[in-house]
């Protein structure tokens, strides 16, 4: 097998705009090595502690590998994709950081009696997706304020989340929304950052999604289209017509659906001003304790 792609090569892939479609030659060959993970039934799924090293900081510390993981909606797994989860990886508890209508419509499968699913009832519902805010630059207005909605109104299951860690370092975990993009990438973004792990690792992990989601694009283009009150795209096979009708979309929706590390960095700056960044939004939306804190980055980083 090919050495895996190096952090600087995975960014420029993921880079691509997504009005043009990867080739299988780009992408397979990425989904099948680390970080990427296969597992039957989903998509996007991600060792987050398999990152490659950061290109700016090589040997600063991150999550160790095979404790967190991070994917799609897991409503499709096979049987196989169940035992993937269950035994091979080991995972003892999935959080599901989906809305109360995406979590009835579609719910999680039990993987195995070893396996406890938690979800709960978002704080407060999240504001229809208007396209305004993401019409600016790349969208960077819009990535912000849906991301702080999303550590607003998800805080209960973010909670939950960072208890386990504290509580149960011997028992790996995963967390999905829908897309496996958006609310997933901010718990991801938090926990990467809790590990100590360099901004560019952080941001490289949330644009793999880019990558990650290749194989489903056109059903999750669908799904962003229903989101922000766009009539669904026509049936249509080929590129051109496809980054045509894209590009032909109202103002701010190609923004949307694509993923730039500015938008990334816009949302951190406004997480810095309403927080004082990921460890503010812990202690004081959360409410847990530095002690807290330091034993949820220990147990990230170093196994029981």
């Amino acid at each position: 097998m090919a050495a895996p792609p190096s952090a600087a090569a995975l960014l420029a892939l993921s880079e691509t705009d997504v009005t043009v479609r990867l080739t299988p030659e780009q992408f397979v060959p990425v989904l099948s090595q680390a970080p990427f993970v296969h597992i039957e039934g989903t998509f996007n799924v991600r060792d987050i502690g398999k990152l490659p090293a950061s290109t700016s900081s090589p040997s600063a510390p991150t999550i160790r590998p095979g404790f967190a993981f991070r994917s799609g909606m897991l409503a499709q797994l096979t049987d196989k994709g169940k035992a993937t989860l269950a035994t091979d990886l080991g995972v003892r508890r999935v959080f599901d950081f989906r809305s109360q209508s995406e979590h009835a419509q579609a719910p999680d499968p039990t993987p195995a009696d070893s396996v406890t699913l938690v979800w709960q009832e978002a704080a407060e519902a999240t504001p229809h997706v208007s396209l305004e805010p993401f019409a600016q630059g790349f969208g960077e207005a819009g990535f912000a304020a849906t991301y702080l909605d999303v550590l607003k109104a998800y805080w209960p299951t973010v909670k939950q989340l960072l208890e386990h860690v504290r509580d149960r370092p011997e028992e790996p975990f995963l967390f999905h929304c829908t897309a496996g993009r958006d609310r997933t990438g901010v718990l991801a973004g938090l926990l990467l950052t809790l590990a100590g792990a360099p901004a560019d690792t952080i941001a490289l992990d949330y644009m793999l999604s880019r990558i990650g989601y290749e194989p489903v694009r056109d059903q999750l283009e669908a799904f962003a289209r229903m989101g922000a009150g766009v009539p669904a795209r026509k049936p249509d096979d080929s590129p051109e017509a496809v980054a045509a009708e894209i590009a032909a979309a109202p103002p701010g929706f190609l923004n949307l659906i694509n993923l730039h590390v500015v938008c990334w960095n816009a949302f951190l700056e406004a997480l810095e001003k309403e927080h004082g960044g990921f460890e503010g939004y812990v202690t004081k939306v959360l409410g847990l304790t530095e002690a807290d804190i330091a034993t949820i980055k220990k147990n990230l980083t170093t196994a029981p």
